[in-house]
């Protein structure tokens, strides 16, 4: 049976890094009032921008509310028990997939820019754009913990008024809200137990 000790020498980052990405993060459920800098969310998009999506589609969008008038858009549209941390975060990220993603494959996929008549239904790019905009959330997520902040992401919104409200003039369509801050006030629930690696994992 591998010990924790010898899986985290299996691993090429430092123990310090894999317990900030990983092993002491936590999702924050409260926020100090410590700004979160314009400079920060562009070194977060700077890292993860590098992780891969399927042909370099890259869909994923994000639109940081930071102003209180935003905030106030947003907060009618969240679950009841989403709206006083989402309310007091210092910057609050509607990540969406962007259903027009094919328009940018000329730049992302230049070897070969005619995929991009692949995706000439729009049906067909709906489901595609959710799934790889999904991968880049969870790279988001990492990201934010390398800056050294806690992210909440939340799905408990109504996503149809959220796009109504944000997004009437393109074509993104929300599918998780994040909150970013350096934690508050009793930040964090229990930790709950994660599965062992013989539930998850199988080799053929």
């Amino acid at each position: 049976m591998t010990t924790f000790v010898e899986s985290e020498k299996q691993l090429q980052v430092p123990a310090e890094v894999q317990d900030l990405l990983f092993r002491e993060a936590r999702t924050a459920n409260s926020f100090s009032a410590e700004p979160v800098t314009d400079e920060q969310v562009r070194a977060i998009y700077d890292l993860v921008k590098w992780a891969p999506t399927s042909m370099n589609t890259q869909p994923l969008r994000a639109l940081v509310l930071r102003s209180d008038e935003a905030r106030q858009r947003l907060l009618p549209h969240m679950a009841e028990g989403n709206r006083a941390k989402t309310g007091t975060a210092p910057i609050t990220v509607i990540l969406a997939a962007d259903v027009d993603f094919h328009e940018n494959i000329p730049q992302t996929f230049p070897h070969n820019p005619g995929v991009k008549d692949m995706f000439s239904e729009e049906a067909g790019r709906v489901e595609f754009s959710r799934l790889n905009s999904l991968l880049q959330v969870g790279y988001f997520i990492i990201g934010v913990r390398a800056a050294g902040l806690a992210a909440g992401p939340m799905t408990g919104f109504d996503a149809a008024g959220v796009d109504k409200e944000f997004f009437a003039e393109n074509n993104w369509r929300s599918l998780v809200v994040v909150n970013v801050g350096k934690p508050g006030d009793n930040p964090w629930f229990d930790r709950l137990p994660r599965l062992d690696f013989d539930q998850v994992v199988e080799t053929l």
